[in-house]
């Protein structure tokens, strides 16, 4: 299984790309929005990816983060949705977006996407309602992943200033931990995730999302 390409990004076409790893080039095919974030060709590329196999085909699909690349497997679980279906859903909304329809159990926001149409998109938030939570935890990004393996640099003095600290998490990653931090007071997966799906339309770093959350929880009354 191919589960990383890490390379250079030698062309792109209309639904796929071509990375160059180790003298070998890789076809994988992407979402529109993972196509809008891939650098220019010659440049380093670092995708997740999951190979669909099948008698008469092998295909490659990359994806920007884990989160991503989890829905689309998810996604392809669904009877109706094959794999153009599933980078149709992921390019119009998004990982987070996703998630946040699937938690909140918005079939019209599912439907959005090209060549979904109603009844499949209830179908998604139906099955995967349950599955939400998990994969909402799976935060950051594939340059946050290689980062923790990259080693640390030797510290030398110097009179230059000292960088800025490193920003709040945004994104999947607030999100992530978001989640884990209302798991941990001992709220349920699915009310948790539920809670910061919403508040993702309040705020984006870990703390405002956790604050708008709660509020979200709080006994009504």
């Amino acid at each position: 299984m191919i589960g990383r390409l890490s390379g250079r990004l030698d062309y792109r076409a209309a639904d796929h790309v071509l990375i160059s790893v180790g003298g070998v080039g890789y076809v994988v095919f992407v979402s529109d929005r993972v196509m809008a974030a891939l650098p220019g060709p010659g440049e380093a590329v670092s995708l997740y990816t999951d190979l669909l196999v099948r008698e008469d085909l092998l295909q490659l699909f990359g994806f920007t983060t884990l989160q991503e690349k989890e829905w689309h497997r998810l996604l392809m679980s669904v009877q109706g949705i094959g794999a153009k279906a599933s980078l149709a859903i992921l390019g119009a909304l998004g990982a987070e977006g996703v998630g946040r329809a699937v938690a909140l159990g918005d079939a019209a926001a599912i439907s959005a996407a090209k060549g979904v149409g109603p009844k499949t998109a209830e179908r998604v938030v139906r099955e995967l309602k349950d599955k939400a939570p998990s994969v909402m935890a799976l935060g950051g990004t594939m340059a946050a992943a290689m980062a923790g393996h990259v080693e640390e640099p030797e510290v030398v003095e110097s009179d230059a200033p000292r960088p800025a600290p490193a920003p709040a998490p945004r994104g999947g990653a607030a999100q992530s931990e978001a989640l884990s931090a209302l798991t941990n007071l001992g709220y349920g997966p699915s009310e948790a995730a539920s809670a910061v799906a919403e508040a993702g339309e309040e705020a984006e770093d870990t703390a405002g999302l956790i604050r708008a959350a709660l509020r979200r929880l709080a006994p009504k009354g």
